[in-house]
């Protein structure tokens, strides 16, 4: 709930401490933003704007692929790495979406609160119900986040953008970045199939290079697994990514009568540490 990580909170505009007055969040100076019924607030700054979110449809996807258990093996890699690191604090997952993976994170570390950040409100009502432990924040991944200096033990960052110098400064010393990105494997049969972007092969590579002057590599492994998904299963899967910004329905719907059924897919991620 938001109550639970309201101590770790900062105005977007100022950066002072927020405190809660009823349905409402407030700082020193006087910005004060208001809780939305379905449980997230926005900290987003005046001037900014959600186009570049996730939309219904997208998070829907999203949902509805996660609850199906096909990316299991990514949510359990991510709980045994968090478990390994043992942080103390606040968890931030940096474009949570609907906070299925910083969920699968906080059941394995009791008693720690998550902090779901994303810029999608669809998402946030999502991640706002996720865990009773988190608390959903609309946020620009690339602007000053909403934290405190110094306010998290460990991060997350699940197929999602990444702000180097601001996860460094929400970090405190010590502290553990958790980033899962595809590898060029990731839906590999999909890709060739159905004409959906693929992944760079240098990839991992220029995620290292944009973080390596804030954060210090801490060791990654490569977690692979064979995918049996039916049609809905696939066009749920294009729907929920970057695809969907790309692909035709009605040329998706005749690509998918040329696949097998079901189709067995590789999804290929990697999940890299690093550290403050």
């Amino acid at each position: 709930m938001l109550q639970d990580i309201e101590p770790y909170l900062a105005c977007p505009h100022c950066a002072q401490a927020l405190n809660r007055h009823e349905r409402t969040l407030r700082c020193p100076t006087g910005h004060s933003f208001d809780l939305a019924k379905q449980g997230y607030v926005s900290l987003l700054a005046g001037d900014a704007h959600t186009g570049t979110g996730d939309t219904a449809d997208m998070v829907a996807a999203r949902a509805d692929f996660l609850a199906a258990g096909h990316y299991r093996p990514i949510a359990d890699a991510l709980a045994e790495a968090a478990i390994a690191t043992a942080p103390e604090g606040l968890v931030a997952d940096l474009g949570a979406g609907t906070g299925h993976y910083l969920a699968h994170v906080l059941d394995a570390l009791p008693g720690r609160p998550g902090a779901a950040l994303d810029i999608s409100k669809y998402a946030l009502r999502r991640a706002a119900r996720a865990h009773p432990r988190i608390g959903a924040v609309v946020c620009d991944a690339w602007r000053p986040l909403p934290l405190r200096d110094a306010s998290a033990g460990l991060m997350l960052n699940v197929f999602a953008p990444r702000n180097g110098p601001e996860i460094r400064r929400v970090l405190r010393p010590g502290g553990i970045l958790l980033l899962v990105s595809p590898t060029s494997r990731h839906l590999r049969e999909l890709v060739a199939a159905l004409g959906l972007l693929s992944v760079d092969e240098e990839k991992q590579r220029r995620i290292d290079e944009k973080l390596g002057p804030h954060l210090t590599p801490a060791g990654q492994r490569e977690v692979e697994f064979t995918l049996r998904l039916g049609p809905q299963d696939v066009r749920t899967v294009v729907g929920m990514g970057p695809s969907a910004w790309h692909t035709d329905p009605q040329r998706l719907a005749a690509a998918l009568t040329g696949l097998p059924e079901p189709v067995e897919v590789t999804a290929s991620v990697t999940v890299a540490q690093y550290r403050r």
